[in-house]
């Protein structure tokens, strides 16, 4: 009972200050729209606000790993396993420019939705193919105008941690635009934040690693299931509740 009194009185303030910090968002877009197209700076006001909320959390603490591996001057696809909705939290921590790919789900939630309608962040619809070509068109553009594009291909949360298999379509996307693709573990966030939970579970640790980015030369002639399969056991040997996968990749590259 108390866990739930202090994750409602936790959750009461993040609602209070979105309303604030949604003011800050607005204004930005106003003020920068016209010269900073990309939306740089708002995204990168993003982060902070993503940010602030792990930083005024006392049962939550974030390690981020592999900065050397973030390159702000090239486009990439960056892929991620899902563990938990903290997990985008976790990643505005990286402060590096990027466009959500989201389901549309998420848009429709107050204050964090019209951030992401602000944003230009990538709307998808589930199941939907005419909205799966217009969120590849909507990634195609924001690459090709230099801006990174973030997938979780598992496609949904996994429930007990246990990575679920990579869709192809990020990784379709990143062989079409010649682009590199950019590997991103997250571990810990899992029993922080169950699925379908908004009971936050004591005293956790988090970490999210930035791999280094796979160079298009590296995958151009490699079939784009193959590549999800080689991706997500690489991503998988860096999370910590994935001890059967790390031995996989371990095994298959030794």
């Amino acid at each position: 009972m108390a866990r739930r009194i202090i994750s409602a009185v936790i959750l009461v303030f993040y609602a209070v200050t979105g309303i604030f910090l949604m003011i800050g968002a607005t204004l930005i877009w106003l003020v920068t729209r016209p010269f900073d197209r990309r939306l740089r700076l708002l995204h990168l006001y993003s982060c902070f606000w993503g940010s602030f909320y792990l930083w005024t959390n006392p049962f939550w603490s974030v390690e981020v790993r592999g900065r050397e591996n973030l390159d702000s001057n090239t486009a990439s696809v960056f892929v991620s396993n899902h563990q938990s909705a903290l997990d985008i939290l976790v990643a505005y921590r990286l402060f590096t420019h990027f466009k959500w790919v989201s389901k549309a789900e998420a848009f429709r939630v107050p204050v964090v939705g019209w951030n992401m309608y602000l944003n230009r962040y990538v709307k998808l619809h589930r199941g939907v193919s005419e909205s799966v070509q217009e969120a590849l068109d909507a990634c195609r553009q924001h690459l090709a105008e230099g801006s990174s594009v973030y997938f979780f291909p598992e496609g949904t949360r996994s429930r007990t941690g246990e990575m679920r298999p990579f869709k192809t379509g990020a990784f379709l996307l990143a062989k079409e635009m010649e682009v590199p693709i950019t590997p991103v573990a997250i571990s810990g966030t899992v029993n922080a934040l169950p699925k379908r939970s908004l009971t936050i579970q004591g005293n956790h640790r988090v970490t999210i690693e930035v791999l280094p980015p796979i160079p298009y030369r590296e995958f151009a002639d490699t079939p784009a299931k193959e590549l999800a399969r080689q991706v997500r056991a690489r991503i998988g040997a860096h999370v910590d509740e994935h001890p059967q996968v790390e031995a996989q990749s371990r095994t298959s590259t030794s």
